[in-house]
C-alpha cells in the first residue's frame, strides 16, 4: 500500500531489538507441516516473516517441521516450496526439523541427566486422568520419580525399537500444579514406528512439535519466532526448554491467525473435502489454498496486498472474503486485457451489412493500464452472437439494451437498431433482426447518434467455443466452523457453475495460461490447467461487482 501506516507490534519490537543491540540481523523462519497444501492463512504468515527481512534485512529460512510421519509426503514439501516462491518469496536455507533428530535426541537425554525427564508408562487415557483441570492441580505420574540410570536406559530402548507404539513417552519434569496446564508434564517424545518421508525407519521415536520448535529455532539462531495465538499458552515451555538447556535463547510472538468468511482453515478439514471428492482436489478453485486461489487466477500481487491491507493483530477477528475479492479486481482492473465472451448466445443478423463481408476492427485492451495494453483486431460480420439478456421484447423501464425499435452500440463496432426478431415453436426468441448505421463506426463515428447502452459480441463466423467455469463461495454460511453439526452441511450447491459451450472471440484461441482476462461486462477469468488447444476452458476468478454483498443485503 503506497501511504504510510503505522508499524505492527511485531514490528516495533524487531526495531527497538536492532536499535538497541540486542541483535545484529534479523532472522526469522516459517515452519509449515508438510501435511497438506498451504492456504490463505498460511500467505499472511509467509508475508509476515519473509516480509520482516525484507524490510529490515537478515534473513529467512524455510523449516519443514516433519516430527509426524504419518500424515507428511514430499509432495506437499514440493507443493509449499512452489506456493512460497510464487508469491514472490526467497528463503536462504531450506531446513527440516528431522535435520536436528540426533540434536533433539541428545536435548532429550541432557534434560534426563538433570533430573528434568524421564519415561511414562502411563497410558494417554491414565496421563489424561492424572493432569488434572485448569482449577485443579494434576497428580503426579507414579513413574514420576525414577532414577536418572532408569530413565536414561528405558529412552535408549525407546530409540531402539525395544517398545512398541503407546508403550511409553518422555516427560518433562515441570510441575503438576502449574496454572498453565501445558506445564504439567508435558510429552516431549513418542514412540512412532513408521517411515519418514526423509529419514526412512532410522527413527522410531520422534519429537513432539512443542520440543522440536523452540530447539530448532535455536539451532538456527531465530532471533524472533512467530506463531498464531494458539501458542500463547505454549511459550512457557518453550522459554523453559532453552533455559533448561542453555542454548541460543530464541523468542517467541504470537498473532492472530487470518479467519475468512465463508471458508474453512483446518488443513484436517480441507483434507477431508479433498479425499471425500467434495472437490477435484488440493487446488480446486474453490478452496482457500495457495494453489486452489492460483489456479482460480487470484495474482500473487493481489494475496499480498490483501495481507497488508488486513495487518497484524493481537485480536481473533472474521475477515470479510469480499476483501480478498476487492484486492483481486483492483490489481486485475490495471493488468487485464478485455476480451469479448458470450455465454448464454443468441444470435443477431445485420440484415443491411453485406452478406459475405468481413472487417477487422481495433479494440482496446485495456484502457485502465498505464501503457493503455496496446489494441487487437477482432473480426466483425453481418451474424453475431450477444448475450440473450441483452435483448428484451417487452422492454422495463430504463432499460438501455436491445429491444423491438431500440438502438444501442456493438462495443469496438456499429450502432445497430432492432428492426424485428424470430421465435420459434415454443415462444422463444431465436433471431434478433437489426440494421446497422455505416456512419458510426467506433473510433470514426459522424453520425451524430447518442445511445446509452453498449453491448458485446462475437461475429457467429470467427467465434470459437470454450467451456466456462464459474465459482462461488464453497460454503453458503459466513462462519462454517461456528455452526451446529458437520461443517459439509454448510457447502454451497452453487459453488461451481460450468457452461459447456460460450462463444470468445478468437485472440482467446491463444490464451496463455499465466494470463489473466476481462470478459467484458463479466468478470475476471484465467485459463484452467486443464484447458487444451481443442477444448478450452476459463475459470472465473471474480465477478465484476461484489453481487454476495448485494444480493445479501
Amino acid at each position: 500500500m503506497s501511504e504510510e501506516r503505522s508499524l505492527n507490534f511485531i514490528e516495533e519490537i524487531i526495531e527497538n531489538d536492532l536499535n538497541s543491540g540486542k541483535y545484529e540481523a534479523l532472522v526469522t523462519r516459517f515452519p509449515p507441516e508438510p501435511n497438506g497444501y498451504l492456504h490463505i492463512g498460511h500467505a499472511k504468515a509467509i508475508c509476515l516473516n519473509f516480509g520482516l527481512t525484507q524490510k529490515y534485512g537478515g534473513y529467512t529460512n524455510l523449516r519443514f517441521d516433519d516430527t509426524n510421519p504419518v500424515t507428511e509426503k514430499t509432495e506437499y514439501v514440493d507443493s509449499q516450496q512452489t506456493d512460497i516462491k510464487w508469491l514472490g518469496f526467497e528463503w536462504k536455507n531450506e531446513l527440516y526439523t528431522s535435520d536436528y533428530f540426533d540434536t533433539l535426541y541428545n536435548y532429550a537425554v541432557k534434560l534426563i541427566e538433570k533430573g528434568l525427564a524421564y519415561v511414562d508408562h502411563s497410558t494417554a487415557d491414565e496421563i489424561a486422568a492424572l493432569k488434572g483441570s485448569p482449577t485443579e492441580p494434576g497428580k503426579d505420574s507414579p513413574y514420576r520419580n525414577r532414577s536418572v540410570q532408569e530413565n536414561l536406559g528405558l529412552f535408549a530402548s525407546m530409540k531402539n525399537g525395544d517398545l512398541e507404539d503407546g508403550a511409553c513417552t518422555l516427560r518433562a519434569k515441570i510441575d503438576m500444579a502449574s496454572p498453565n496446564m501445558i506445564m504439567r508434564d508435558p510429552i516431549l517424545y513418542r514412540i512412532k514406528h513408521a517411515e519418514h518421508h526423509r529419514t526412512g525407519n532410522k527413527w522410531c521415536i520422534y519429537p513432539m512439535y512443542d520440543f522440536a520448535h523452540g530447539q530448532s529455532d535455536s539451532i538456527e539462531h531465530i532471533t524472533h519466532s512467530i506463531c498464531t495465538l494458539e501458542y500463547v499458552s505454549h511459550r512457557e515451555l518453550y522459554d523453559w526448554c532453552i533455559e533448561k538447556l542453555e542454548i541460543f535463547p530464541s523468542k517467541q510472538y504470537e498473532f492472530a491467525r487470518l479467519n475468512l468468511s465463508y471458508t474453512v482453515m483446518s488443513k484436517r478439514k480441507l483434507l477431508q473435502l479433498v479425499n471425500e471428492g467434495v472437490v477435484s482436489g488440493w487446488d480446486d478453485p474453490r478452496m482457500p489454498t495457495i494453489s486452489g486461489l492460483r489456479r482460480r487466477g487470484y495474482t500473487p500481487e493481489s494475496i499480498r496486498e490483501f495481507c497488508d491491507r488486513i495487518g497484524i493483530a493481537k485480536r481473533e477477528n472474521l475477515i470479510e472474503l469480499s476483501l480478498l475479492e476487492f484486492c483481486v479486481r483492483e490489481h486485475l482492473n490495471k493488468t487485464a486485457n478485455r476480451v469479448m465472451a458470450v455465454m448464454d448466445p443468441i444470435k443477431l443478423v445485420i440484415t443491411n451489412y453485406p452478406e459475405g463481408k468481413e472487417e477487422l476492427l481495433t479494440g482496446e485492451n485495456n484502457p485502465e493500464a498505464e501503457d493503455k495494453g496496446g489494441t487487437r483486431e477482432i473480426p466483425f460480420s453481418n451474424e453475431l452472437w450477444i448475450e440473450r439478456e441483452d435483448f428484451m421484447e417487452e422492454p422495463a423501464k430504463k432499460w438501455f439494451r436491445l429491444a423491438p425499435g431500440a438502438m444501442v452500440r456493438l462495443k469496438h463496432a456499429y450502432i445497430v437498431k432492432c428492426e424485428d426478431f424470430v421465435k420459434d415453436a415454443e415462444g422463444n426468441v431465436t433471431e434478433i433482426r437489426c440494421t446497422f448505421i455505416p456512419e458510426s463506426k467506433s473510433g470514426e463515428d459522424t453520425s451524430g447518434i447518442n445511445v446509452k447502452g453498449t453491448i458485446h459480441w462475437v461475429s457467429t463466423k470467427h467465434a470459437k467455443s470454450a467451456e466456462i467455469r464459474l465459482y462461488d463461495r464453497l460454503f453458503s454460511v459466513e462462519s462454517p466452523d461456528a455452526e451446529e453439526g458437520d461443517f459439509k452441511d454448510y457447502l454451497n450447491p452453487n459453488s461451481m457453475e460450468v457452461i459447456k459451450t460460450a462463444y470468445i472471440e478468437p485472440y482467446l484461441a491463444a490464451a496463455d495460461k499465466d494470463a489473466r482476462y476481462q470478459f467484458i461486462r463479466k468478470g475476471y477469468y484465467c485459463l484452467d490447467k486443464d484447458s487444451t488447444a481443442d477444448h478450452l476452458i476459463f475459470n472465473r476468478t471474480v465477478s465484476l461487482k461484489d453481487a454476495w454483498a448485494k444480493g445479501n443485503k
